[in-house]
């Protein structure tokens, strides 16, 4: 008996809308890349219930006949490309032809669209892959299409979607990857019948500045400088920040011929330009823009898209770093490096304006980096590593008893430094009172019994649209560890009211800061955020490096820490204590 069929069509584009079609945001991307494909200059995305019950894309593109409306909804059907030979040179967002099958097959799909040169449009409606009507009907030039009810039919992917907060910021985060890449168009975002976002026709740096800033006075591209580079392989131009403007949230955006992409490898080049000028925790803010020969990238890798291989990334990587690092120059930005090896690197010290030249690198192949004197390397949580190095080897480094008599002193503001029967423990003091407050912060949130030291000068802090979503998402829980919030604008929040612990501080950091850890750990449920606020704020409001402590303040936060479950490491992971035996002492002398 045979066993191998073919599956039905309607199987098929289920599966395939498994991986093509995965949550609102993705139905979101597929449709606004089709609009764009059809030279749209004007696009408009309506949701309701972030995607979940509607989401529809209006454009005024060129429209498609009868036969093709109809056509466009099968597997595999496409303008894009005709035979294998084309996907070596894409000049379209889409090309799979997948798209439209597989939202159908898992959403109740209608659309409406008419050509130019057409008196009259076609409207098609689809449920779950079955054509439920197409007739003629009258409608503007341009193509309506509005999905409803998605995974009404695969209730078990329905019911993994996160919350509408967190859909909306996600439909918000792939909205942002194709606007910042067609600033020609003009866009419009509507949620639940409020305007979010809307977009006119620009440059760049307007479309950027529209996104992220305020339009009218050009605040956030201000703190950008601007990259530009042409050469044979590849031509990059965009903004990266100052670095005196850095912040630990950073807009890290790749794009290359009008397509968002992720490139973990090109971002190193970037921080590697900045190398020396950041603090620690900061990150680089960037838009840069690929123009390359399609041929010399591959874009069909995953059908989301946005993974890209490149046919010469360790040129580019050379490229793109120098570029950034030109750019800090012109603006006398760039730190001048003295170092003691000569020959090792060689970077001209930069230019006055006007008269700026490429730099030049030559490279001392004999260069050992595991050599340098006082290198430091991010530390890994890297499961079991401390036990290499002996540092688990004792259950109990802190003991009550021993705190309470032992001698205690403070090195260079960082450190505590006491004796044990072990040796010599060092505890960062900065780390120790974090995990402390950690704690302190979960234990307030859980209850709700943070106390509120109102502000006697409110000050008001504006966001962009997905951190209102985010902001709306937590706002219990911030009202929980003691924050007065009141929403002002849709973009602003009146801040009333502060954590007693945070009352020294200027709260629109704080409140900046645990928005941006939120958001960039990926916390999602609320036991994750709480954890993020709590370190967030833990991180903030924590004794700083620097600070001289008394001998009762050490002793007191000594003990503290060592009341804690654990003691050893932050909840992200740092060291705060570490021992230096008996053993290694005396092989240092």
């Amino acid at each position: 008996m045979d066993i191998i069929h073919l599956l039905p069509d309607s199987v098929a584009n289920q599966i395939a809308a498994g991986e093509v079609i995965q949550r609102p945001a993705s139905c979101l991307k597929e449709l606004v890349e089709n609009s764009l494909d059809a030279h749209a200059t004007r696009i408009q995305v309506i949701v309701r219930d972030a995607g979940r019950t509607l989401l529809q894309v209006i454009d005024n593109g060129i429209g498609m006949s009868e036969t093709d409306a109809r056509l466009a909804f099968e597997r595999h059907a496409t303008s894009k490309i005709r035979e294998a030979q084309d996907l070596f040179a894409l000049r379209t967002m889409g090309f799979r032809g997948e798209a439209l099958a597989s939202i159908c097959a898992v959403a109740q799909v209608e659309m409406t669209t008419r050509r130019a040169e057409d008196e009259v449009g076609t409207l098609i409606e689809i449920h779950g892959s079955d054509v439920v009507r197409q007739e003629v009907c009258s409608c503007p030039v341009g193509t309506n299409i509005k999905v409803s009810n998605l995974f009404y039919n695969v209730p078990v992917r329905r019911k993994f979607l996160k919350t509408d907060q967190t859909e909306l910021r996600n439909l918000l985060t792939e909205f942002y990857h194709i606007v910042l890449v067609y600033p020609k168009v003009n866009f419009t975002f509507v949620h639940n019948d409020e305007i979010l976002l809307e977009l006119p026709a620009g440059g760049e740096k307007q479309r950027i500045e529209a996104v992220f800033g305020n339009p009218k006075r050009n605040v956030y591209t201000s703190s950008f400088v601007e990259v530009e580079t042409e050469t044979d392989l590849v031509s990059v131009h965009g903004f990266v920040i100052k670095p005196e403007n850095a912040t630990r949230k950073a807009e890290q955006y790749f794009f290359v011929n009008g397509r968002y992409m992720r490139h973990p490898y090109f971002l190193k080049a970037v921080q590697t330009a900045y190398s020396g000028m950041l603090s620690n925790d900061y990150q680089p803010s960037f838009f840069l823009y690929f123009e390359i020969s399609p041929e010399a990238i591959d874009v069909n890798i995953h059908p989301t898209k946005t993974e890209i291989k490149f046919a010469d990334e360790q040129t580019i990587f050379q490229i793109l770093m120098a570029a950034v690092r030109e750019a800090l120059g012109k603006f006398s930005l760039a730190p001048t490096i003295d170092f003691d090896t000569a020959g090792a690197i060689d970077i001209p010290v930069p230019a006055p304006v006007g008269q700026v030249s490429r730099p030049q690198m030559t490279v001392d192949p004999g260069y050992n980096p595991f050599r340098q004197r006082g290198a430091v390397y991010p530390e890994k949580k890297t499961s079991g590593w401390e036990r290499l190095y002996g540092e688990e080897s004792h259950e109990e480094l802190l003991r009550p008893a021993e705190i309470e008599s032992c001698p205690l002193w403070q090195y260079n503001g960082r450190y505590i430094l006491l004796p044990s029967e072990q040796g010599l423990l060092i505890v960062n003091q900065h780390r120790a009172h974090v995990a402390i407050l950690y704690m302190q912060y979960l234990e307030q949130l859980s209850h709700a019994q943070g106390g509120t030291q109102q502000m006697l000068f409110p000050e008001v802090i504006t966001l962009t649209k997905d951190e209102m979503v985010l902001m709306e998402q937590i706002a219990a829980d911030l009202k929980g560890i003691g924050f007065d919030l009141e929403q002002l604008s849709p973009d602003s929040y009146s801040i009333q009211g502060v954590p007693a612990q945070t009352a020294d501080r200027s709260p629109v950091p704080v409140l900046q800061h645990i928005l941006s850890q939120v958001r960039e750990r990926g916390a999602e449920t609320p036991i994750e955020w709480r954890e993020q606020i709590a370190q967030s704020l833990a991180e903030s409001t924590a004794i700083p490096y620097g600070r001289n402590l008394t001998e009762n303040e050490m002793r007191d936060l000594v003990t503290r820490l060592a009341a804690l479950p654990q003691y050893k490491r932050t909840p992200e992971g740092k060291t705060i204590v570490s021992l230096m035996s008996d053993d290694e002492l005396g092989r240092r002398f």
